[in-house]
């Protein structure tokens, strides 16, 4: 029987027609990369979706996730790591007996001899390349930090170390670089793994403290001795282009690299210090996405809200927060839903976080003199309907984003304020006129983020009057009410969270809320006129999702007070 190609297969049913499997040959040869996997990466077609097709045409049994109990760290370890990535195969131990995952079950060669190491009789398996892939890097047996330490003490002379070039390759294949380049990538593998946003390189009097920012919370992994230290920053600073020999002034460089089969745009910061040159690496996923509006968390009250003011031909809408409280993310979610063929966005950020197709993104660069004033100016003569500020953080700025909203444009941008509230008042103490604000803002999201309960380990408590006054919750409350506290578990790092959930302040510029804004108010004032309003307070919506068992007590309280004058929120 003559087996039909994948391409028929897909076509047959129904996951890409006909002219698109023609246009993803050519495509593929231009990126000089299978079809399938070609298909597969541009999203035209779900990876398990191909899994089951290969199941179904090769009678090979499908598997969906890869958990714990199939990964055995000696059986991974008889096999080389690039082999694994390169076939995007991985032998598991199923019921006792070893069981090869594989992608692609017409490609043989791997398979064979895979079966030879293991002595034959191995079973067969299909699944996806993300959960492969996923699996290798999360059980593969990596050395530990502390064998690399132990190597570069081995090494002699740090001066001496070779250290290498970067190039378009995944760092987890360059198992063989030289000592010191092996610790730098292994210490961006584990932040990539623990979902780190940023890492730490503090020299110490007589070490080196390397720490990781997961969900918010900095987190000690390792302390390389002092010894190494130059050799530490100067891998580093090649890898972003800085210049080696400069140890005096602070320096500001890039990296592009995959790291665990993704693209990550890594912002460097090197800071002189007593103690040497201290490092911070901001990790920036290029393929991370964001999550749709109606995903973002909003309360069913806020979320009218969001959708009344965003639903505006034009005027300003802020979000605010805190540095890191997920700002650009809810602007981001705002814009995917402005983002429709009838409109002209542009952006002006510093830096581009997010790559979203349909609009205008355009870089400050205060180097040059492309501050966010003057991009702005020539933004405005782009004939935009909505423009989008990564940030307001001057009085120029904010009174042409102003000017902007009172002729005609939809205007997003960021503030730095503690409270929705707060920023009618910051935006006067930066010299704006309280009639320029009442007539162009139209709503105001303030934001914090706070670490969401592991939903795997997290435990039922009952916790006592004291915790629950302190968020305002001292009146009786329904009894049959179950609260959760973080335990810890191997999913979570036993750290008893995962992620991050926001909290939401959402105010609409009120009839009232203006008068009071020409009046000067002060930002109590503001807030009680804002609840009357309906608006819900960030400890408010904080305990809604202490409720919905989302988050805890401690991490509510940790960003968000109660009011000893709070409003008794209105029937919604």
């Amino acid at each position: 029987m003559v087996r039909k190609s994948i391409g028929q297969l897909l076509q047959e049913k129904g996951l890409l027609s006909q002219d698109q499997w023609k246009e993803a040959q050519v495509q593929a040869a231009q990126a000089r990369s299978s079809v399938v996997q070609y298909v597969i990466e541009s999203g035209i077609v779900d990876g398990i979706a191909l899994a089951k097709i290969y199941s179904e045409e090769f009678s090979v049994p499908l598997l969906e996730k890869i958990d714990d109990e199939m990964a055995d760290a000696a059986t991974l370890a008889k096999i080389p790591l690039k082999f694994l990535r390169e076939n995007a195969v991985i032998p598991l131990k199923v019921q006792g007996k070893i069981t090869v995952a594989t992608t692609d079950p017409t490609n043989f060669q791997p398979l064979d001899e895979l079966d030879i190491i293991f002595g034959g009789g191995t079973q067969l398996l299909v699944t996806s390349r993300k959960i492969v892939i996923d699996a290798i890097n999360r059980y593969y047996p990596l050395e530990s930090s502390e064998e690399m330490i132990d190597d570069l003490e081995d090494e002699g002379n740090m001066g001496e170390l070779s250290f290498g070039e970067i190039d378009e390759k995944d760092i987890m294949s360059a198992a063989n670089d030289a000592p010191i380049i092996k610790l730098v990538n292994y210490m961006l593998f584990q932040a990539v793994k623990m979902d780190a946003t940023d890492i730490h390189i503090g020299p110490q009097e007589k070490e080196i403290r390397v720490r990781y920012r997961v969900d918010g919370i900095m987190h000690a992994v390792m302390t390389p001795p002092k010894r190494i230290q130059g050799a530490l920053a100067s891998r580093i600073k090649i890898m972003a282009n800085l210049n080696i020999a400069e140890k005096r002034l602070p320096q500001d460089g890039r990296i592009e690299i995959k790291v665990s089969d993704k693209a990550y745009d890594i912002r460097v910061s090197v800071l002189p210090s007593k103690c040497g040159e201290n490092i911070v690496m901001r990790m920036l996923d290029k393929e991370r996405g964001f999550a749709a509006l109606e995903k973002m968390g909003f309360s069913d009250n806020d979320k009218k809200i969001v959708d009344s003011i965003i639903a505006k031909p034009n005027g300003i809408i802020l979000v605010t927060g805190p540095t890191g409280s997920g700002k650009t993310t809810t602007l981001y979610s705002i814009l995917h839903k402005l983002n429709t063929p009838d409109v002209n966005l542009i952006t002006v950020e510093d830096p581009v976080e997010y790559q979203m197709g349909g609009i205008v993104q355009v870089q400050v660069d205060a180097k040059v003199g492309l501050s966010f004033a003057a991009v702005l100016r020539s933004v405005l003569r782009q004939d935009p309907d909505i423009v989008m500020i990564g940030e307001t953080r001057d009085q120029e700025t904010a009174q042409i984003a102003i000017q902007a909203a009172l002729t005609g444009h939809l205007v997003l941008t960021t503030l730095h304020t503690n409270s929705a509230p707060a920023s009618i008042t910051r935006l006067v103490d930066m010299g704006i006129e309280p009639f320029l604000i009442s007539s162009s803002v139209v709503g105001i999201i303030a934001q914090r983020l706070v670490r969401k309960l592991c939903p795997l380990c997290k435990e039922s408590f009952n916790p006592n009057q004291e915790m629950l006054a302190t968020l305002g919750m001292a009146k009786p409350y329904d009894t049959t009410q179950t609260f959760y506290r973080p335990k810890g578990c191997a999913e979570c790092n036993d750290l008893g969270y995962k992620g991050r959930i926001a909290l939401y302040e959402i105010m609409k510029m009120s009839d009232d809320i203006a008068k009071l804004t020409m009046e000067r108010a002060s930002t109590n004032v503001l807030r009680k006129q804002a609840q009357k309003d309906g608006m819900t307070l960030l400890i408010e919506d904080g305990i809604g999702k202490v409720r919905q068992g989302l988050t805890s007590i401690e991490e509510v309280l940790s960003v968000a007070t109660a009011y000893d004058d709070v409003v008794e929120p209105q029937e919604k």
